[in-house]
């Protein structure tokens, strides 16, 4: 999902547009692989262990990975310190590290959805930076929704989650990344 969102900035029509190729390729790299080559590894390393419930049906069979990619995203967020003109690229990872935290801590007691957690941050950073710049990109946010509508669903139709879980994992999301990029 940051992937997702980053791409999204890059062809907003916002400045961060503008930016050179070689940023731009820098910032999509250290995105991809801290979020999701380095997460999809770690996720393949656990399934080596029998005990190791790769379908994560369970809310406890969550925690390990989760923990894994709060550190990787911790990463990104280390790797893209150079990039001091925009913060909000940096912001964004902080963000998604706090929701990540925040989805581990649930996981403890409850199962929720961490695919619309992750839509719905992208989908907040979004709003958020629309907001923020007086600018309204609506392909990107139409689309934007339309995906996290999709990703519900799926949730919902493959019985990986139940509406409250899905709709608490979206609202997550979308506030913390929302205020997170909104007021810094």
């Amino acid at each position: 999902m940051p992937t997702w969102g980053y791409l999204a900035l890059f062809n907003s029509g916002y400045y961060f547009s503008m930016l050179s190729w070689d940023i731009k390729r820098f910032v999509l790299i250290a995105v991809f692989f801290t979020t999701g080559l380095l997460p999809l590894l770690t996720i393949s390393v656990l399934a080596l262990n029998p005990n190791f419930n790769f379908k994560m049906d369970h809310h406890t069979n969550r925690i390990k990975p989760l923990f894994f990619s709060a550190i990787y995203y911790y990463l990104g967020f280390y790797l893209l310190r150079g990039i001091t003109i925009y913060p909000v690229f940096r912001v964004f990872l902080i963000a998604s590290v706090i929701v990540i935290i925040v989805l581990m801590i649930i996981s403890f007691k409850w199962k929720i959805s961490n695919h619309m957690a992750g839509i719905g941050g992208v989908t907040g950073a979004i709003l958020a930076v629309s907001f923020r710049m007086g600018m309204n990109p609506v392909i990107i946010i139409i689309s934007t929704i339309l995906i996290a509508g999709l990703v519900g669903s799926s949730r919902l139709y493959l019985g990986k989650h139940n509406l409250l879980q899905a709709i608490a994992g979206y609202v997550i999301g979308l506030i913390t990344l929302y205020l997170a990029v909104y007021y810094v």
